[in-house]
């Protein structure tokens, strides 16, 4: 009987341990001045996504039978955290690997093993993923982009908006429409996912680029997709049923996030703890007021709690068994105590917190990012109260 099967242990193991620290090595290669660089310049970090993909990081969740490292959430959970807690930000390459998620659940045999192992190795990127649209924001069921059967091809037709890493990915999965709204009982059916060689239609003009101008360095475009030729050998599973399929990788999304945000939460008690031990003001450390070390000392608090649910739901996960509930109360959860970390090492720093070379401001604007995206903390307040609590739909 394996670990998992026995029960939970809140122990990690030598591997586990083994991961945060190579993760924790490659991650002090690049150090504060490297990002905060990026930031200010709003590039891609390239050569840290590149070590990432060398060192076999970004495709730890493909199976080995197609040249990935075959480990589970709760190991790619850790190198997400390490990567924030270093001070880094892994949102430049986490869709990866929970969009890895949709392709190796759904996909046929012939696309996992054409694509797979050329993203195992780095030959390919996959690291978009279009779903939302100006019109339809997260009533995912309303979205207008569609898809029509032409053939041996689908053409696609539409619009999307807040997708990441467009320009720094070879392929995306793209949600679209294939059955009108107005003809579906089932509001949940009549959408459909495809694999999108996102390079090539770049280059034909069939999808349009557009950055946006936002306070994050996240890559973050619209698309405009006209007259789309996608084969049909590259639609994942059965056409209509693509929104159940992203709902089944919403759980390992949301416990990556999560761990993002604990990530991020204790660098921000890191720094702020050592600030206010090392400050003084009117003869004594900062720290040693109450006002100052209680607000540090409660976000350490309340990130251990979320943490203690982000492996509880990852364990879930990986026992097979269901973990929606457990998996949205890990993203609240971390998201607020990171959040809570972030206030709490700006007010440390006072006036410096503001000052770039100290990072805080970065890091500040980073982890407010997590408690609306990649699902706003209302909409999983929402869930819960429908669905855990028996309370009437809100929305």
């Amino acid at each position: 009987m394996g670990d998992r099967e026995r029960g939970m242990d809140f122990a990690l193991t030598e591997e586990q341990h083994a991961i945060r620290a190579a993760v924790h090595d490659l991650c002090a290669r690049f150090p504060d001045v490297y990002w905060r660089e990026l930031d200010r310049k709003d590039e891609y970090p390239e050569g840290f996504v590149q070590e990432l993909t060398e060192g076999g990081w970004l495709g730890c969740l493909i199976p080995e039978e197609y040249g990935g490292a075959g480990l589970g959430i709760t190991e790619a959970s850790i190198i997400l955290e390490e990567i924030n807690r270093s001070g880094g930000n892994a949102i430049a390459a986490h869709a990866q690997m929970y969009v890895m998620g949709t392709l190796l659940r759904h996909g046929s045999e012939a696309q996992k093993h054409r694509y797979l192992p050329e993203i195992a190795r780095g030959a390919l990127r996959l690291q978009a993923f279009a779903v939302t649209e100006p019109n339809a924001g997260s009533e995912t069921t309303r979205i207008e982009t569609m898809a029509v059967r032409t053939g041996d091809r689908y053409v696609v037709n539409g619009q999307k908006v807040f997708i990441s890493r467009t320009q720094h990915s070879d392929l995306m999965l793209l949600l679209v429409r294939t059955t009108p709204y107005d003809q579906l009982s089932d509001k949940t059916r009549g959408l459909s996912v495809f694999l999108v060689e996102l390079k090539r239609a770049v280059a034909a003009g069939q999808i349009v680029i557009q950055p946006l101008d936002v306070m994050l360095n996240h890559q973050t475009t619209q698309l405009f997709i006209e007259d789309l030729e996608v084969p049909a050998e590259n639609l994942i599973g059965e056409e209509g049923m693509g929104f159940r399929y992203i709902i089944d990788g919403w759980n390992a999304e949301r416990i990556l996030i999560a761990s993002e945000a604990i990530g991020d939460g204790r660098w921000f008690v890191d720094r702020a703890a050592a600030y206010a031990s090392e400050r003084v003001v009117f003869g004594r450390p900062i720290g040693a007021n109450q006002g100052v070390q209680f607000p540090i000392a409660q976000a350490h608090a309340r990130i251990e709690a979320a943490d203690l649910m982000r492996y509880k739901a990852a364990w879930l996960f990986e026992s097979g068994q269901r973990c929606g509930a457990e998996a949205n109360m890990a993203k609240l959860l971390a998201s607020q105590a990171g959040w809570e970390a972030a206030n709490a090492c700006l007010d440390a720093h006072g006036g410096y917190g503001f000052v770039r070379e100290f990072d805080v401001e970065r890091k500040f604007r980073e982890t407010r990012l997590l408690m609306t995206a990649p699902i706003s903390n209302n909409l999983v307040l929402a869930f819960l109260g429908q669905n855990v609590l028996g309370m009437p739909k809100s929305y």
